[in-house]
């Protein structure tokens, strides 16, 4: 079947999840989420397949993007059956208003018709986009990157077994098997067709998905994320924080990328960095951060000097770039300057300058004295995610259930005529 024939099929299927109630739709994710677990012997078995033929190609840390084992399995069921839990807004009147001449006009909430999701080596995208397409009434096509093929269509395959066991369409959810750029291509120009393009990867995949398409398009992913440690930063608070969002996932985009320091603070934080993320992780046994440091900081303590180009990098990766600045202001002029719009921390016990950072930082999401590893839709009370959008129009931060949505206005009249 080629690619164009996929998303016709599966746009023709949007019938049977559209005007589906909660309970129905509820009853498929479940049937949905058992029947993942039940096929965790087969989708290992692709994954190994996978992981296997990446590990020359892919780093490390994207090869820990790739790989499944049991419990991450059993994570991605029970993300769907977190969606279950989410109360279903499909079908809600937004607002209603009251004409004069006695015709009433509602303002309602309804599915976007076929999503579509370009991504790349993260099987677990492929459950997740699966499960907040059908809540909100949506149908969806996958196309996943080569690195995960196997272990996307297998997991696929486990969804569609559990769509059919729970009497729906299994086509209301679909996979290009084709991972060439012309299937890609397909997907982005498929006008009436596809109704949103999500892609879900790296600089490249997005600019790519942005210039070429001619659906809607949404940004999302790439995150140069930043951490300022204030002149007025508690700095085992400023320690902590920024070992969890530079090292407890570096190849995901909410992971911190660049560490700004205030220059009255960093003769004594930086050498506190560095033994955090290098002396006391090879002392462990782990992977040491390469700390990319400006010439101020590199006079405090040892890295490799900072290129042209990291202060402007999404690593994914044990790097972390580092900067000394002189005020929050120039703190802010920087992140202006180099961020992607995802996410953006300070550590500070001034309000001020909390407030400050708050509302002059332009990202998506932005923290005080927490760690940027929190941009996430489960993290954010809104189940699992289709993606960080890293625009203003028509969704930002974690895309859940509501951003999956549109609305149409309905008039109800009597006769009235203009």
């Amino acid at each position: 079947m080629t690619t164009l024939e996929i998303i016709r099929k599966t746009k023709a299927a949007w019938g049977s999840v559209r005007d589906g109630d909660a309970a129905a739709k509820n009853h498929i994710l479940t049937a949905m989420a058992d029947s993942l677990t039940a096929h965790t012997t087969e989708i290992l078995q692709c994954n190994a397949l996978d992981m296997d033929a990446a590990k020359e190609r892919i780093s490390e840390v994207m090869l820990d993007r790739l790989r499944l084992d049991e419990g991450r399995i059993a994570a991605m069921a029970d993300g769907i059956r977190a969606t279950v839990k989410l109360p279903d807004h499909t079908g809600r009147i937004l607002s209603e208003f009251h004409h004069a001449n006695g015709m009433t006009i509602y303002k309602k909430q309804v599915p976007l018709g076929l999503v579509a999701i370009i991504y790349e080596s993260r099987p677990n995208v492929t459950s997740d986009a699966a499960a907040l397409a059908i809540k909100s009434g949506n149908v969806c096509v996958l196309r996943s990157g080569r690195e995960a093929i196997r272990t996307s269509t297998a997991v696929v395959q486990a969804l569609k077994a559990g769509i059919a066991k729970a009497g729906g369409d299994p086509d209301i959810v679909n996979i290009l098997e084709d991972t060439s750029h012309e299937s890609a291509n397909i997907l982005m120009t498929a006008n009436g067709l596809v109704d949103l393009l999500i892609p879900r990867g790296g600089a490249g995949l997005i600019r790519a998905c942005v210039e070429r398409a001619t659906v809607p398009c949404i940004q999302t992913g790439t995150g140069i994320c930043h951490v300022y440690v204030d002149e007025y930063a508690d700095l085992d608070k400023a320690v902590k924080i920024i070992v969890n969002a530079k090292t407890s996932r570096p190849s995901v985009c909410n992971a911190e990328e660049v560490c700004l320091v205030h220059s009255a603070v960093a003769a004594q934080f930086l050498p506190m960095l560095h033994r955090a993320l290098v002396e006391d992780r090879r002392a462990a046994g782990e992977i040491p951060v390469e700390l990319r440091l400006d010439p101020q900081a590199e006079k405090i303590i040892p890295g490799t000097p900072a290129g042209p180009a990291d202060f402007d990098t999404e690593f994914l990766d044990y790097i972390l770039a580092v900067r000394v600045v002189d005020s929050v202001e120039e703190a802010i002029a920087h992140i202006l300057a180099h961020s992607t719009h995802h996410s953006e921390a300070i550590v500070t016990e001034n309000s001020t300058n909390a407030e400050k950072f708050v509302n002059e930082t332009d990202s998506a999401a932005v923290y005080v004295n927490a760690s940027t590893r929190f941009t996430d839709g489960g993290e954010f009370g809104l189940g699992c995610e289709m993606g960080i959008s890293t625009q203003k129009l028509h969704a930002r931060g974690p895309m859940g259930l509501d951003e999956l949505s549109t609305y149409k206005y309905i008039i109800r009249g009597s006769g009235q005529i203009r």
